[in-house]
């Protein structure tokens, strides 16, 4: 037993600070601290409501009546989704706790074996290929997403070993199974196609016609095509209503802009393959590659990962510049489809760059290797300070069970005394999720694709507010993702706590266009000065100490 643990000390260790990093969860359970946006207010909910409806595998046209009068099937996860059979299984909460697990631990045993058996050369880097690792295991990874990013590394590894003609029976089965649990449109779809250009590079430069890798290609694609089946069937025979999505009118940056994106997207990321890379990383790389050069040597490999981490920030920053506009202008399916996402490959990237980097001080000696260790500790320490419990606490966001505050709202729909599916709802100040999660028919909603006619009706009942606000107006006609009863005073803010005491004076909404989508009351966040002017009749204001919510209950004359 001693000499396992002796001979496991480093991953021993790993492991315990993952379990760590993960404990918030565990211990605060519902009182834990989790990303909102694009998480809570949306993806959560959307398992949630589908996992509840009965109709996992209903026609793509077939109506979830709980959001927007019925949003199309087809605009919900797949029914081969690993993360929607979590949610049905589980709770919202404990489906979440799990899915936060799988995907640290297998980031941190795929890039462990990624590095260990393909990256990193040296026998005596043992402790680095750990602590890099972990690092890539405690990235503050965008929690829907389960493994789209922190299973690059595990698959990536499985395809290096077919494509050195070395498989194994575990890298077929990772080549099948992450499909399942992952997003092939975020980042898969980039991922294999650079796995294709790789083996037509061996095909070309090196005459190997690899057909166990190419094979191993085609096999992970045509699982996400089985996967993705309401995407494929979509794609062959079209969507059965017209999608907000033809809409979307993206990409108008000036070329000044457009450069400006490339370096925030080099130096801070994006907010769904968030990196942490500015402090520790980048400096570190920088720093290695010139004593390298000082050391009479040329860091090909490491060159290589960095130039390929510049290209995908250019191509990311100028598919939003206004000089592509007439691509998407012409052709539909590129106003569509984000092409821009290669860049969801950076934490692979910048973490195989942050060893390939610590690699060349470790060939310098214990000295080398002790330097390595002290830069990783570093890196853990960033990474710490922006675990959820911690960040989003000191931002005084509310906890899991905050947000959704289910006895709050348990005591408004008490209140109302009739059933849910009789009347809609929707509201001012404060997520459309929240009312969704706890059983309320929505009008408003935030959702990746829904009929374009819905948008426009719904428009009717903001329009007023959105002739005050140019920003407002924009984001909506020309993004239109969420579907919010948008306020002038209150922009792109949809938290208002009890502790804003904000007052709307000057509220215009179309009360009528309203009702005659069937909305019958408001859950507003914040108190609305001249309700009477907009036909609507406060009937209750609902509060409770362990919600963070004021809710104020109008409804509709």
């Amino acid at each position: 037993m001693i000499a396992i643990i002796k001979k496991y000390k480093g991953v021993i260790i790993g492991v315990a600070i993952l379990l760590l990093y993960l404990s918030p969860l565990y211990i605060l359970q519902g009182q834990a601290h989790v990303r909102v946006h694009d998480n809570l207010d949306s993806n959560v909910v959307w398992y949630k409501l589908l996992a509840d409806s009965g109709k996992i595998f209903a026609p793509n046209d077939a109506p979830i009546p709980n959001i927007i009068n019925g949003l199309p099937r087809i605009s919900l996860p797949s029914a081969f989704s690993f993360m929607l059979w979590l949610n049905i299984l589980f709770s919202p909460l404990s489906a979440y706790i799990i899915n936060m697990t799988l995907m640290r631990f297998i980031a941190f045993f795929g890039m462990m074996l990624l590095l260990k058996n393909h990256i990193i050369r040296e026998r005596k880097s043992a402790g680095m290929i750990i602590g890099v690792a972990l690092c890539f295991a405690i990235l503050p990874y965008w929690p829907p997403g389960g493994l789209t990013i922190a299973g690059l590394p595990i698959v990536l590894y499985a395809f290096l070993h077919i494509r050195k003609r070395m498989p194994r029976i575990w890298d077929w089965l990772i080549i099948v199974l992450v499909p399942f649990y992952s997003s092939f449109v975020l980042s898969f779809f980039f991922f294999l196609l650079i796995m294709g250009l790789v083996w037509l590079w061996d095909v070309l430069k090196q005459k190997d016609w690899n057909w166990r890798f190419f094979l191993s290609i085609a096999l992970m694609t045509g699982v996400y095509l089985i996967v993705e089946y309401r995407l494929v069937m979509t794609t062959l025979f079209g969507l059965p209503f017209v999608s907000h999505r033809e809409e979307f009118n993206l990409g108008h940056l000036s070329f000044e802009s457009t450069l400006r994106l490339i370096v925030k997207n080099f130096t801070l990321g994006h907010t769904h393959v968030l990196t942490e890379h500015l402090f520790v990383v980048l400096p570190v790389t920088i720093l290695a590659i010139i004593a390298a050069f000082f050391w009479r040597q040329v860091p090909k490999r490491l060159l290589f990962v960095m130039a390929i981490i510049i290209i995908f920030c250019i191509e990311y920053a100028f598919w939003y510049w206004e000089g592509t506009r007439w691509l998407k202008n012409t052709v539909s399916f590129f106003n569509t489809f984000n092409f821009s996402r290669f860049h969801f490959l950076h934490p692979l990237l910048w973490y195989i760059a942050f060893a390939l980097a610590l690699s060349i001080f470790c060939r310098r000696g214990k000295g080398g290797r002790a330097l390595a260790m002290v830069l990783i500790g570093l890196q853990v320490l960033v990474l710490f300070n922006v675990n959820p419990e911690l960040k989003y606490r000191r931002i005084d966001y509310p906890s899991f069970q905050e947000f959704y505050s289910p006895k709050l709202f348990h005591e408004i729909k008490a209140y109302i005394g009739k059933d849910p599916e009789d009347y809609r709802v929707a509201s001012i100040g404060i997520h459309p999720a929240v009312a969704q999660y706890n059983g309320f028919y929505t009008l408003d909603a935030y959702n990746n694709i829904y009929p374009l006619k819905y948008k426009h009706q719904f428009r009717q009942i903001i329009a007023p507010e959105l002739a005050k606000n140019k920003t407002l107006e924009t984001y909506y006609d020309t993004w239109g993702g969420r579907c919010y009863l948008f306020v002038d005073k209150l922009g792109k803010h949809y938290m208002f706590t009890k502790k804003h005491n904000v007052v709307l004076k000057h509220l215009d909404f179309n009360i009528q266009a309203f009702k005659d989508l069937g909305g019958a009351y408001i859950f507003s966040a914040v108190k609305i000065g001249n309700a009477e002017e907009n036909h609507l009749t406060l009937l209750k204001i609902f509060e409770r100490q362990s919600s963070p919510w004021k809710i104020y209950l109008y409804k509709a004359t």
